[in-house]
């Protein structure tokens, strides 16, 4: 009777193992197709970088030259308000010009709260700001000038990295499936499961801030197609190694099991 015990717990958990493996492939399925999503907008974000850079201050009051590019218009205007405001959990120094002042320029302006400007700008002084298309790329008062966060030339980096966290993360769940699948087969056949170094919980620190940390890095140094191809290259240096050190660091081995006993492992962790 508990020979027919065992076995029947055995063969819930090689079945268990095994739909693990099918839940995790399917699972790196689905986030090899989402980082399609943001790779595809990368071309774009390259060309909007590129013109950004190539921009040059407008000859007069258009806001295009003549060969159909953007060029960069600086409006001056007087400020409203000026104060410093939460914006989501961070904070920033918000102006708002008085009207009538030409888009984008009529709408609030979020600068660093810290930055050098938040101490000079009073109600009722005048600024100059650089708008670029629909952006605001600068502003400029007594020769202290500022750029707010989400400028054009930090587009592409910003994709790229968003997708080499699902990259990152369908590799890992593909990893997973194939320490279900290992686990089932030794299972299978008798043989005890050798434990693996967890995880654990700094996974999704380094699989969210690497791929952002290698854009920075690379957006500070390249620009436009280069800054691209050097943060998965930057990425890829780091994450590569350290996926496989990790996954091929056993941790102590134990005793060997008695018959009819095994090794448990976490369902899940990959091996």
């Amino acid at each position: 009777m508990a020979a027919q015990t065992r076995d029947r717990w055995l063969s819930a958990r090689i079945r268990q193992e095994w739909w693990h493996a099918a839940a995790w492939t399917l699972l790196g399925l689905v986030l090899s197709a989402v980082a399609v999503g943001p790779s595809l907008y990368v071309p774009g974000k390259v060309a909007t970088e590129a013109a950004f850079r190539d921009a040059r201050p407008c000859a007069g009051e258009a806001g295009v030259r003549d060969d159909g590019t953007s060029c960069l218009r600086t409006i001056s205007g007087t400020v409203l308000s000026a104060r410093t405001v939460r914006s989501g959990k961070s904070k920033a120094f918000r102006l708002w010009l008085r009207p009538p002042v030409p888009a984008p320029a009529d709408q609030p302006i979020d600068l660093g709260a810290h930055d050098d400007l938040s101490e000079l700008i009073q109600p009722g002084e005048r600024v100059d700001v650089t708008t670029w298309r629909n952006d605001v790329v600068s502003v400029n008062q007594g020769g202290v000038r500022e750029r707010p966060a989400g400028l054009p030339d930090e587009g592409p980096i910003t994709f790229i990295g968003a997708a080499l966290v699902v990259v990152w993360s369908a590799a890992l769940a593909f990893v997973a499936a194939f320490g279900s699948a290992r686990r089932a087969r030794f299972l299978a056949t008798g043989r005890p499961v050798v434990p693996r170094v967890p995880l654990g919980w700094a996974t999704p620190v380094g699989v969210i801030a690497l791929p952002f940390v290698a854009a920075i890095c690379a957006g500070h140094f390249w620009d436009t197609w280069t800054a691209v191809v050097m943060t998965v290259v930057v990425w890829a240096l780091i994450a590569v190694p350290a996926t496989i050190l990790v996954l091929r660091w056993d941790r102590e081995p134990s005793a060997a099991p008695p018959p009819g006993k095994e090794v448990t492992v976490p369902a899940g962790a990959p091996n």
